[in-house]
């Protein structure tokens, strides 16, 4: 594989082209805080989960349909981002997400039972997956330095907003549960201003994209076994985000201080290591051997004590920032459908995990013990290792001519948020 401009290089990673990562235009600042705030959402409520379920009466399985909600409205959404994209424009589409999130951030800090919050959440997917899968295109569209200055500064603000999620719920959220909520919608309010104030529309596609583009993608079979492979790998990293809050059962700030670490390794390891481990060793191996650790480590979480688990469910960042720059690269490189179409699809299939992780994995403890969802999702680590190792030919096709990277001039980001 060929070497990134992130590692092995030699090269200044905050400087392309001569540009400094730093030195960028206002659009592109605006761009990339409001990115940081929608990937907040996705590890928000961590902290607060316990606090939920006990100020509004609900059980964990029921607090937990606040992620299932979110992003099987985010799966479905993902066959229309592009639809839209391509007739209104990157940044009207942008303001729509922005304000979608806005709004229903803010009902969901004002809602009266479970049932409410987990449908304003819906509405917040919505809003979110229109935001987040346009957000790049338009970074690299409006930035100086080129295309890999570009992406670093979108993968950091990734990195940022899955570290300072947890963080920001368990500082507001120890105040009052509702309360990330409105800051979420206040600092998106403050994107929105700062995205119209100073973003120019973008240019649009040449070519229209359809409702069935992304379908017809994954009839190409290196792009099916990268999204079935994700889709199990999913069902085990929602695992760790949904459901392990309730296992540690500790306070909101100690939680948020546990899955900032986590997001903390999990961005080092996306942004920094994984380049360089794809360089020595290739994407198919790195992402079998993550795979793997992922479901060892899923098992120990399991079956530790309460220590054993905090050090695991950090430790599990590192292994989903190495899958998960592994899995977008796959996902944009084996076929030869548009990129941003093949991260359509792609999406498509493996969120549906993402919604039901958090679902099923506290009916599991209901229906046996609180050992056996992390069981579960090992098992699904492994399922996702396997089909890599089988269909490694049909994955090797284009993947090994990519450089490491999260996304393209002309594409949409798989790894959403």
């Amino acid at each position: 594989m060929k070497s990134s401009s992130r590692g092995g290089t030699g090269k200044d990673p905050f400087e392309e082209g001569g540009v400094s990562l730093l030195r960028q235009p206002k659009a592109v600042w605006a761009t990339a805080g409001a990115s940081v705030v929608a990937f907040m959402g996705i590890g928000l409520v961590d902290p607060i989960l316990p606090s939920i379920a006990q100020g509004l009466h609900a059980s964990n399985s029921q607090v937990s349909l606040l992620f299932t909600s979110y992003f099987l409205i985010t799966a479905v959404a993902m066959l229309i981002t592009g639809f839209v994209s391509s007739r209104i424009g990157g940044r009207k589409t942008l303001l729509a997400g922005l304000a979608l999130v806005v709004v229903f951030a803010a009902l969901s800090g004002m809602s009266g039972s479970v049932g409410e919050l987990v449908g304003f959440r819906a509405g917040w997917g919505l809003g979110n997956a229109l935001f987040v899968s346009t957000s790049l295109a338009v970074i690299v569209g409006a930035a100086a330095g080129g295309s890999a200055a570009a992406i670093l500064l979108y993968e950091s603000a990734l990195g940022l907003g899955m570290a300072c999620g947890p963080l920001l719920g368990a500082i507001l959220g120890d105040l009052k549960w509702r309360y990330p909520f409105f800051g979420t919608a206040v600092l998106m309010a403050i994107g929105f201003i700062a995205i119209t104030a100073f973003l120019k529309e973008q240019p649009r596609p040449a070519r229209k994209t359809s409702l069935l583009d992304p379908i017809k993608a994954l009839g190409h079979g290196g792009l099916a076994s990268a999204a079935v492979s994700a889709f199990f790998y999913n069902y085990a990293f929602f695992t760790v985000l949904a459901f392990t809050p309730f296992v540690l059962n500790m306070s909101p700030y100690k939680s948020g201080g546990v899955f900032f670490a986590w997001g903390v390794l999990l961005a080092v390891f996306s942004v920094i290591v994984a380049p360089r481990l794809q360089h020595r060793f290739g994407s198919l191996k790195v992402l079998g051997g993550s795979l793997v650790l992922l479901a060892v480590d899923l098992l120990v979480l399991g079956y530790g004590d309460h220590t054993t688990a905090i050090v695991c469910t950090v430790l599990s960042g590192a292994f989903i920032g190495l899958n998960n720059t592994v899995f977008t690269e796959l996902a944009l490189g084996v076929s030869d459908a548009p990129r941003p179409v093949a991260s359509a699809g792609y999406n498509f299939v493996r969120w549906f995990a993402a919604a039901a992780a958090p679902f099923l994995a506290p009916k599991i403890e209901e229906w046996t013990d609180i050992h056996i969802p992390f069981v579960v999702a090992a098992v699904a680590a492994v399922i996702g290792a396997a089909i890599v190792a089988i269909r490694r030919r049909a994955l090797t096709l284009r993947a090994e001519e990519l450089e490491p990277r999260h996304a393209t001039e002309d594409g949409v980001t798989v790894f959403a948020g």
